[in-house]
């Protein structure tokens, strides 16, 4: 193991720790093999790293800081980063414009700290000039942002992370694996005993204390949306951190979370955020869906 990981033993299984995309996470492995263990939270701690690396915007030295600083010049991507355009671009069009890649320029005037300090309409204007993906022009492999304009993979770089690791994994061994990043979750099999994954999820009014119900996965794909950490609240108003980018504001009436289990992790974690963004209309949207979820 690196300085960077632990690996601890734990009944039949063993969890290897590491921090990344700044979020903890856990790589739970069923098998006697320590060494065999070693390896698989090894692959995934690499693997995590470098999507970070290559996709995180706080950094200066990838492809998201050379397109969003190219001026409106057009920039020629890689195949992975086209991937992850394309599927933006289709996440666009399912939720009516509600999931946009280019609204990550809203966090300038919001920031959800649990204190009261809500922008003003006119902040809020002046920012909504910047935001529209109809604006950008994606052609595989050509990207062109409009000066003045970012975008942000955040909305689906965890999940896809999480994703990613577990085919890594899957390149080498069988063995059962469950790999969580900060709550975002991919299990490829039950545990060795046949027993399913048990999976606590957490009550978002009283978080890190209660637990809103308990899922049991051996196979697929886990996802939460919510406010149970980034939120403000005025007057007795909350406002949620999921923000409808034809707006600026906060959705209204959105649920404090939303919990999906689906095929994979990507899949989970956009429909919960699409039930997110369908404000009171998000259980009715996921009943439709026809997916497991638990909604609080």
């Amino acid at each position: 193991m690196t300085d960077a990981t632990e690996l601890i033993k734990q009944h039949d299984y063993w969890i290897g720790r590491f921090e990344a995309m700044a979020c903890p996470c856990e790589v739970l492995v069923s098998t006697g093999d320590r060494s065999l263990a070693s390896r698989v939270v090894e692959a995934a701690h690499t693997e995590a790293k470098r999507i970070e690396q290559k996709f995180s915007r706080y950094r200066n030295d990838n492809i998201i800081y050379t397109i969003n600083h190219a001026e409106g010049q057009p920039i020629e991507v890689d195949d992975e980063t086209a991937l992850l355009l394309d599927f933006a671009e289709q996440c666009y069009q399912l939720s009516n414009g509600l999931f946009d890649i280019t609204s990550g320029v809203l966090r300038e005037i919001w920031n959800f700290d649990g204190s009261d300090n809500i922008p003003d309409q006119a902040q809020i204007d002046q920012l909504l000039s910047r935001i529209g993906w109809s604006k950008v022009h994606w052609e595989n492999p050509v990207f062109t942002l409009p000066a003045g304009m970012e975008i942000d993979l955040g909305g689906l770089g965890k999940e896809y992370a999480v994703d990613q690791s577990a085919k890594l994994i899957a390149e080498f061994t069988d063995v059962p694996v469950l790999v969580n990043y900060g709550g975002d979750i991919f299990a490829n099999a039950p545990r060795q005993d046949n027993t399913p994954w048990i999976i606590g999820v957490d009550n978002p009014r009283h978080t890190g204390d209660q637990a809103l119900g308990q899922i049991q996965m051996s196979r697929g794909g886990m996802a939460t949306s919510g406010d149970a950490r980034r939120f403000l609240l005025k007057e007795g108003i909350r406002y949620s951190h999921i923000l409808d980018p034809t707006t600026g504001w906060p959705v209204a009436d959105a649920p404090r979370a939303v919990t999906v289990i689906s095929n994979s992790c990507v899949e989970a974690g956009i429909l919960s955020t699409f039930a997110m963004l369908q404000g009171s209309q998000a259980k009715a949207f996921l009943e439709a869906q026809g997916v497991q979820f638990l909604i609080a």
